[in-house]
């Protein structure tokens, strides 16, 4: 099952990135693609990057903490709690830069822009579409400009490796 190569992207209104991209498999596989760690390493993170960790606390106030480590070893760590789960339909979290033990950290830890914000919010909609899923994924909170940019590129590429994951 492989996904139409169909990212779109709309400008973000104010500081919210919107990608919607439709995926050739069935949708309770994609919501098991963002709930599941073994699943979600094969495919979280940019073209090249790996996800040696990911762990998921899937309730309403539980908490994910994940590592995507570059292709050069640098390790960046994200935490978030969970705020809204509907399966498998919709899952919203907040979404900070952490330390490895999950302590959220300011974007400049990772030598990135102060104006990151501690928490941003993420929400993932999941949708029958024509047989398959279509996917709408917002990212609200991101500084504007070329980190949106780089944010929107970074989604991009890890919905490619999504893709691929899906179609084994």
């Amino acid at each position: 099952m492989a996904a139409k190569n169909n990212p779109t992207a709309t400008k973000p209104t104010g500081h919210e990135l919107v990608i919607t991209r439709v995926f050739d498999a069935p949708r309770q596989l994609v919501y098991q693609a963002w709930t599941r760690p073994e699943l979600m390493k094969r495919w979280w993170g940019p073209k090249n990057f790996t996800t040696p960790v990911c762990k998921i606390d899937l309730r309403v106030g539980g908490s994910y903490l994940s590592c995507m480590r570059s292709p050069e070893g640098k390790e960046y760590w994200s935490t978030g709690v969970y705020r809204e789960i509907v399966e498998p339909k919709r899952i919203v979290c907040t979404d900070s830069f952490s330390d490895e033990e999950g302590n959220v950290v300011s974007a400049t830890h990772y030598g990135m822009n102060p104006e990151f914000p501690m928490e941003m919010m993420v929400t993932v909609t999941l949708d029958d579409y024509e047989g398959k899923t279509k996917l709408t994924l917002k990212h609200a909170g991101l500084p504007p400009g070329k980190d949106t940019d780089d944010c929107r590129a970074g989604w991009s590429e890890s919905f490619d490796k999504l893709a691929e994951a899906l179609a084994r």
